[in-house]
């Protein structure tokens, strides 16, 4: 069977997109969708996602990681998917979609676009990090020597550990560099590897910081591997609302396998 792709791309954060619209897609193929998302032997990317129609949403985000398990929401895939959705001529310049952790609204100009992530509440602040779900669970920790830090071994080693075991946890990396700005490398469970960017990464790390008074800023600056993003909040007795995550998504090429 041939089937026809899309390949886009948030600040490094690469996704195999697919229009199954129709469903023509087999979505209990753990294999097919593992081999898509393959580097040598596939298209390549850190993720596949599915655009499906909805009832009364603009679509529906069906996401899996590179592994091919059906996943947790994924920032960067989300906002990739409102380019992609704006490419089909399903929406023009906002969007409303469903995803696995409920309704998002987005906006869309040029290739920036803004997508507002879930409320936080549950913050889990120790004394070494903090534990946090912006639509998937991150643990976020500071690490000064974060240019030559061994992402993949430590990442991994946090990942599988107590108290996050065979469910995992994304961890993020974090280095202050300005009083709003942050340097953030990241550990993507299901990719089993450092990523060039996360979404829910950085809007987790923007939160933690301000949760844990690193900063009194609303508005954050993130700057990953592959590119810079940005996360705003607004914040009343420790609720999070109003939560955007802005940056760019590009379309890269297209084809048939």
């Amino acid at each position: 069977m041939e089937q026809k792709f899309y390949k886009y791309q948030g600040t490094g954060n690469d996704f195999v997109m697919i229009d199954n619209r129709l469903q023509t897609f087999d979505k209990n193929n753990t294999k097919l969708v593992a081999h898509l998302c393959d580097r040598r032997f596939g298209i390549g990317g850190d993720g596949l996602i599915l655009l499906e129609n909805h009832d009364t949403c603009d679509f529906k985000m069906v996401y899996y990681n590179a592994d091919g398990n059906e996943s947790t929401m994924c920032g960067n895939g989300g906002r990739c998917l409102v380019a992609f959705a704006r490419q089909l001529g399903v929406i023009t310049n906002t969007a409303v979609f469903e995803a696995i952790d409920g309704l998002h609204h987005a906006e869309i100009n040029e290739d920036i676009v803004r997508l507002q992530m879930q409320n936080v509440s549950a913050i889990d602040k120790k004394e070494h990090h903090v534990f946090l779900d912006t639509g998937s669970p991150h643990h976020v920790q500071f690490e000064d020597a974060i240019a030559d830090f061994d992402i993949k071994t430590k990442g991994a080693s946090i990942r599988y550990g107590a108290p996050y075991h065979a469910a995992g946890s994304n961890v993020n990396f974090v280095k202050k560099i300005a009083d709003n700005a942050y340097r953030v490398r990241t550990y993507e469970r299901g990719v089993e590897d450092e990523t060039l960017s996360c979404g829910t990464g950085v809007t987790a790390v923007a939160i933690a910081m301000h949760a844990t008074n690193q900063t009194s800023n609303t508005v954050i600056d993130l700057k990953v591997e592959g590119g810079d993003l940005q996360v705003s909040f607004d914040v009343k007795d420790g609720v999070y609302t109003n939560v955007w995550l802005i940056g760019p998504a590009k379309y890269v090429f297209e084809g048939s396998i």
